[in-house]
């Protein structure tokens, strides 16, 4: 199957899951996460906030701040085709409808809260099909692709997923990145970047 219809099928049988599903599949996607050494010794996290059916980032979100790590989140710039790391404390005052309507940080912070891409310890990324060798397919832009590999190559690279996005290898393209980790609501799969 090409990579454009294994997207379109992947995102079609994630957007079927039940709301309540979808909740409870986070929840435990999330408890493996908090259970990582990597997530306990991290400083600084940048994570997404999820979208539609997405796995549901805000109780990881919530986590990160109550474990006094440094908190950062992307804000995706169209014109340069890259994304801004915004450092927040408080999700209910710092985030607004952005770039396809995602909740990114609000304009007035930005530029006071920017934060450096070499100092992110790890950085979570959202994607529509996984695979077993850490592979990861987005969404077409190619925009988290080019910012770990250009910008923050140091970051351990964290992907969340259903376990229904994972297939045993996934058509990916040259400029695929791949991933340090997979977190499903079954397993930890150990990517093969390094």
């Amino acid at each position: 199957m090409n990579s454009a219809n294994l997207r379109k099928e992947t995102l079609e049988k994630r957007d079927k899951l039940p709301e309540l599903e979808q909740r409870n599949l986070s929840c435990s996607i999330s408890d493996r996460v908090k259970s990582m050494t990597q997530f306990f010794s991290a400083s600084v996290i940048c994570i997404y906030v999820d979208f539609r059916s997405e796995v549901a980032t805000r109780s990881l979100i919530d986590h990160i701040i109550y474990c006094g790590k440094k908190l950062v989140l992307p804000v995706t710039l169209i014109k340069t085709r890259d994304l801004l790391l915004v450092s927040i404390t408080d999700p209910d005052r710092e985030l607004a409808p952005g770039y396809c309507s995602i909740p990114e940080p609000i304009h007035e912070i930005r530029e006071k809260q920017a934060v450096s891409p070499d100092t992110i310890d790890i950085i979570f990324l959202p994607g529509s099909v996984f695979d077993e060798r850490g592979g990861r397919m987005g969404y077409g832009g190619g925009y988290y692709d080019r910012f770990v590999s250009a910008k923050a190559p140091q970051a351990l690279r964290i992907g969340l997923a259903y376990e229904l996005q994972v297939v045993q290898r996934a058509p990916l393209q040259q400029h695929d990145e791949l991933l340090d980790y997979i977190v499903t609501e079954e397993r930890i799969i150990k990517g093969r970047r390094n």
